[in-house]
């Protein structure tokens, strides 16, 4: 029996290993491309170099962990394994507290990586991707531990509230300009207006319609909260706006086979249920005191996506 090398990174492979990891941070958008990955990287440095430091690594854990594991080279080479990864390594380096929360935070990246692998496996059969479910299943995890071990502590901006105790105030006007450039930027957890100039010039450099389908996205979440009579301060910080872009990418191009004949219209009427989604999520989970993330996302494409196994021309 031949053995095996032992070398992960061999010679002539860290090149190829740094590119699947920029690859893993562009996949964030459901993109393969890796100038947009280092866009998007700048952007999240721009506004803190702590955190893009944090994605850079966390995604580099991921990839080398599927890398380890020897999962398929194509998916590996897309940056696959390593967009997960990315996310909950920024979610937990932000959301939990205390001395060792970038140690956690490279440590989930790592579990997620594992995860991602065992979710692969585990839907292949029905043919739905698992977008960004690893990182919303495993950052929520991480984040409740905070409950029962001292280490994990929880950012105080998380503390959990009784829901007869919530108040809501609409009080306020609308930012319309920030709520649309801020949209895209939370998707990374940023609310830097030049980072989200900087994302929509990352989408535009994968391809116009990415650009364009996000520009859309984003004004239908405005749109639709505002209708619905959203808080203006989570409109104007565009909160509702990140699930909606990433919603329409992944119904209307992404996703869309040849004979989708309506899928522009699934994806806006999918930016939209975004909308009604995260309002319901942020109440379910208010007690525990965890963040939405992209649950709304994962949950409104997979509507639209096993709808299309039954009626194809959505």
């Amino acid at each position: 029996m031949q053995k095996r090398n032992k070398k992960f990174l061999k010679e002539g492979e860290l090149f190829p290993f740094l590119l699947a990891s920029i690859k893993g941070i562009s996949q964030i958008m459901l993109i393969e491309n890796a100038i947009t990955g280092i866009i998007i990287l700048l952007a999240i440095t721009l506004a803190s170099p702590f955190l893009g430091s944090i994605t850079f690594i966390s995604v580099m854990i991921g990839t080398l962990i599927a890398k380890i594991g020897e999962a398929d080279k194509q998916a590996v080479n897309a940056g696959l394994f390593g967009y997960n990864s990315a996310l909950t390594g920024l979610a937990l380096s932000l959301f939990l507290d205390g001395p060792y929360n970038w140690i956690i935070a490279l440590i989930g990246a790592a579990i997620v990586s594992i995860l991602t692998a065992a979710l692969m496996h585990f839907i292949k059969g029905i043919d739905i991707p698992i977008l960004t479910f690893p990182f919303v299943i495993i950052t929520w995890f991480m984040l409740l531990i905070s409950y029962k071990l001292e280490t994990f502590q929880l950012n105080p901006i998380l503390a959990p509230e009784i829901l007869s105790n919530v108040t809501v105030d609409f009080s306020g006007e609308i930012n319309w300009l920030g709520g649309f450039v801020l949209g895209i930027a939370q998707i990374f957890f940023l609310d830097n207006i030049y980072s989200g100039i900087l994302l929509f010039i990352a989408l535009f450099w994968a391809g116009w319609r990415f650009g364009v389908y996000a520009i859309i996205g984003s004004a239908i979440a405005l749109l639709t909260a505002s209708l619905f009579g959203g808080e203006q301060s989570l409109i104007s910080l565009g909160l509702y706006g990140y699930n909606a872009i990433l919603t329409i990418i992944a119904v209307s191009i992404v996703f869309k086979e040849s004979d989708n004949r309506f899928a522009f219209y699934s994806g806006m009427i999918g930016a939209s249920l975004t909308i009604l989604i995260t309002a319901s999520l942020s109440v379910w989970l208010l007690p525990f005191g965890l963040p939405a993330l992209t649950m709304a996302f994962v949950l409104g494409t997979w509507i639209f996506l096993g709808a299309r196994k039954v009626m194809p021309m959505f």
